[in-house]
C-alpha cells in the first residue's frame, strides 16, 4: 500500500506530546516507532541502506525491519529484543514528539517503570494473534500507578490474523474490563499493522470495518494535562550552591507552580520561612520560574537549607511525614523483607526507610490483591513504610515529581524498587518521644559501668549459648548488671508468632534489637545469642544501639563440627528435609565481615574463648568510668 510521506514542517502550537510504547516482548513496539520515524522523513538515505542490509542480517520479518532503527546496541540486534529504553524525538505538521520505546521483558519492568514515569500517554501494544499476556497486563498496572491517564490500546500485527474485526474487537473488550479499575480517562483501541503501515498514518483500506482514527492523527489531536503553573509551588533542593563566601544559593527544577521575585517560600521539613531574593535561569538573572525550569535561588535570609529540602508556597504546603503508605514495583531478584532497613531516595535527599507493613501483592492477571509476606522480582504491592525521619512530599496523585521514590539496597546501593506514595499515615502524628527524667548516663553512674550490647553470631551448634552463657557468668561474678537474651527463649514468648522464612527473621532480629536498645538505655549488659544470619539485620542493629556501644562476637564453628555436634538433632531433621529454612542447610548464613571479636570456636575450649572476650570487655566496660 503507498505510504504517506508527511515531512516534518512547523508544528502548531500544541504542547509536544510524550508518549511511552510498551507491552510483552515481540509486539511489534521498536518496529511502530521506526515506522514513524520513517513515515515522517527522519530516516536518511545512506540509513536506509544500511538499515536494508541489517534487515537481511538481524531481521525478523522477512522485509524492511524498523525495529533495528531503535534496536541500537549490538546485544538488541543479536538477540532481538529491546533491553533499554531509546528515546526519540520527530514531529508532524500540526505536533511535535518525545517517544519512549520500553523493554518488553520481565527482566527490564525497571526500565519500563523509568520511561513511564516520564510519559504522558501510553501506547500499550498487543500481538493480534496472542492477545492479552501477563506482562501486557503489568505494563497497564505500572502504567496507570505511575499516574498516565490516557492509553493507546495499539492492536499490532493485524495482517497474521487476517485483519478480522472480531480477533480485535475481543481483544479490545477483554482490556476495557480488565483496566476499568486503573483510573484511565480515556482508552482509544487502534488496529493497525506496524510492519506494512496500516492505520498508522492513514486510515488502511485493508480494515475498512474500522471506523476510528488511525494512530498519528489521534495523538496530534489528544489533549492531556499539561499546565502545572497554577498549582502550589514545589522545588527540591538539588544542591546548594557556594562558589564563595558571598553567594549560598540553592538549585534545583521547579516541580509545580511558580515563583517570583519577592515571594514568601517556606523551607521543609524545618518549616523556616524567608523570601526570595533573586532567581538565575540558564541566561541570567530573571523576575519568575515555572514548572519545569531549572533554577538557582537566593533568599533574603540566613536559614539553614540543605539538599533533599523542599522550598514551598507557605500556605499550600507538602505533607510532612515519617510514616506513609505506596505502591511498590520490586525491581531486584532479591526479595523484599519487610523490617529490613533500607535507604530511600526522595526529591533528591536520602533517608533510612523500613517497610512496616506489606498490606498486598496486586495479582496481574486478576488485579486481585492477594495475602504476601514479600515481593518478588517484578511484583506489585502496596505496604506501608517508616522513615528515619520527616520528609516533605505530595501524593503521586498531586505531583508525579514530589511523590514518587526509589528503594536503594544500604551496602549494595542497587536500585530495589520504584514507589509512589498514595497517602501520609496520620498516626505517626500522634506519636511523640517521651523525655526521660533519669538517662542512661546516670544509671551507668550508679551501675558503676557502662551498658553494652553483646552480640553473639554463628551458625546453628556452633556454641554462642554456651559461650554467652560463660561470659554473662564471668561477667556477674564481677559485680556487672548483665541480662540475657537467648534464641530460643525469645521465639517461646516474645516472638512465638515468627517462623523461619526470610522475612520472619528480619522481624525477629528487628524486636530483638528493640528490646536490647531499651535495656541497654537502662544500664545493663546485655548479652544477646541469635544466629542472625543476615548483614543487614546485624548491621541495623549495630546502628540502633550505636557503634560504641555495640560488641559483635562471630561464634566461628565449620558446618562441618557444628553437624557433628548437633546438640538438638535439628541439623539431621533439616538434611532429611523434615525441616525447611535452616541456617547452613537450605538458608545461607551471611558471615560477618568485621566483628569486634572473631573466636574460632571448633577446637577451643569454650571456658578459654569465655576468658579471652572477657579480659578485653571488663576493659570497655570501666574505661572512662
Amino acid at each position: 500500500m503507498p505510504v504517506p510521506r508527511a515531512g516534518p514542517l512547523n508544528a502548531e502550537t500544541r504542547l509536544p506530546l510524550r508518549f511511552l510504547t510498551c507491552g510483552s516482548v515481540d509486539d511489534g513496539k521498536s518496529t511502530l516507532i521506526g515506522r514513524l520515524l520513517y513515515e515522517n522523513n527522519l530516516v536518511f538515505e545512506d540509513h536506509l541502506a544500511a538499515l536494508d542490509r541489517d534487515s537481511k542480517k538481524h531481521g525478523t520479518t522477512g522485509t524492511v525491519d524498523f525495529a533495528l532503527l531503535l534496536d541500537g546496541l549490538e546485544t538488541e540486534r543479536e538477540q532481538g529484543i529491546t533491553i533499554d529504553v531509546a528515546y526519540r524525538y520527530f514531529s508532524t505538521r500540526r505536533r511535535s514528539f518525545v517517544v519512549a520505546d520500553a523493554p518488553g521483558h520481565e527482566q527490564y519492568t525497571r526500565n519500563m517503570a523509568t520511561g513511564a514515569s516520564n510519559a504522558d500517554l501510553a501506547v500499550l501494544l498487543v500481538d493480534a494473534s496472542k492477545g492479552l499476556l501477563s506482562q501486557t497486563r503489568r505494563h497497564a498496572i505500572i502504567v496507570g500507578m505511575l499516574g498516565l491517564r490516557h492509553v493507546v490500546l495499539a492492536v499490532n500485527k493485524m495482517d497474521l490474523v487476517a485483519f478480522d474485526e472480531v480477533v480485535f474487537e475481543g481483544i479490545a473488550d477483554d482490556f476495557r474490563a480488565f483496566a476499568a479499575d486503573l483510573g484511565f480517562r480515556t482508552i482509544q483501541a487502534i488496529p493497525f499493522s506496524a510492519r506494512d503501515g496500516d492505520n498508522i498514518s492513514a486510515p488502511s483500506a485493508r480494515m475498512a470495518w474500522y471506523r476510528g482514527p488511525a494512530l498519528v492523527p489521534y495523538l496530534e489531536e489528544i489533549e492531556v494535562d499539561h499546565d502545572r503553573t497554577d498549582r502550589p509551588f514545589r522545588m527540591p533542593v538539588q544542591l546548594v550552591s557556594r562558589p564563595d563566601g558571598d553567594f549560598r544559593g540553592f538549585a534545583g527544577t521547579v516541580a509545580d507552580g511558580r515563583v517570583r521575585v519577592g515571594d514568601e517560600v517556606v523551607v521543609l521539613p524545618s518549616g523556616r520561612s524567608s523570601r526570595v531574593k533573586q532567581i538565575l535561569g540558564p541566561g541570567g538573572e530573571c523576575d519568575q520560574a515555572a514548572a519545569g525550569d531549572a533554577v538557582t535561588l537566593t533568599l533574603a535570609d540566613e536559614i539553614d537549607v540543605a539538599r533533599g529540602d523542599m522550598l514551598a508556597a507557605p500556605h499550600q504546603r507538602a505533607h510532612l511525614a515519617d510514616q506513609f503508605s505506596a505502591h511498590l514495583v520490586w525491581m531486584s531478584t532479591d526479595k523484599l523483607l519487610p523490617s529490613r532497613s533500607y535507604l530511600m531516595k526522595i526529591n533528591h535527599g536520602t533517608v533510612a526507610a523500613t517497610v512496616t507493613g506489606l498490606k498486598h501483592r496486586i495479582d496481574i492477571n486478576t488485579l486481585s490483591k492477594m495475602a504476601a509476606k514479600t515481593l518478588a522480582l517484578n511484583d506489585i504491592g502496596v505496604c506501608n513504610l517508616s522513615l528515619a525521619r520527616p520528609v516533605a512530599f505530595d501524593t503521586y496523585s498531586d505531583n508525579r515529581d514530589t511523590g514518587s521514590f526509589i528503594l536503594i539496597d544500604r551496602y549494595t546501593n542497587e536500585t530495589l524498587a520504584a514507589g509512589i506514595i498514595d497517602f501520609a499515615l496520620r498516626r505517626a502524628g500522634n506519636l511523640h518521644h517521651q523525655q526521660l527524667a533519669v538517662t542512661t548516663a546516670q544509671r551507668s553512674r550508679l551501675m558503676q559501668h557502662k551498658p553494652l550490647v553483646l552480640w553473639f553470631t554463628g551458625l546453628p551448634g556452633a556454641g554462642k549459648s554456651t559461650l554467652a552463657n560463660l561470659v554473662e557468668a564471668g561477667l556477674h561474678a564481677r559485680g556487672i548488671h548483665t541480662t540475657m537474651l537467648d534464641g530460643d527463649n525469645v521465639r517461646l514468648g516474645l516472638n512465638r508468632d515468627l517462623g523461619f522464612t526470610e522475612p520472619d527473621r528480619v522481624e525477629n532480629i528487628r524486636r530483638v534489637g528493640e528490646v536490647a536498645k531499651l535495656m541497654s538505655e537502662a544500664g545493663l549488659v546485655v548479652l544477646c545469642s541469635f544466629i542472625s544470619p543476615f548483614r543487614a539485620e546485624r548491621r541495623m542493629v549495630r546502628e540502633l544501639i550505636g557503634t560504641e556501644a555495640f560488641i559483635e562476637i562471630f561464634v566461628d564453628t565449620s558446618l562441618e563440627t557444628c553437624i557433628a555436634r548437633d546438640p538438638k538433632g535439628l541439623y539431621r531433621r533439616a538434611l532429611a528435609g523434615e525441616i525447611k529454612n535452616f541456617t547452613g542447610v537450605d538458608q545461607p548464613y551471611e558471615r560477618p565481615e568485621a566483628a569486634e571479636f572473631h573466636l574460632a570456636a571448633g577446637n577451643t575450649e569454650a571456658q578459654e574463648l569465655a576468658d579471652r572476650a572477657m579480659e578485653y570487655l571488663i576493659e570497655r566496660l570501666l574505661h572512662d568510668m
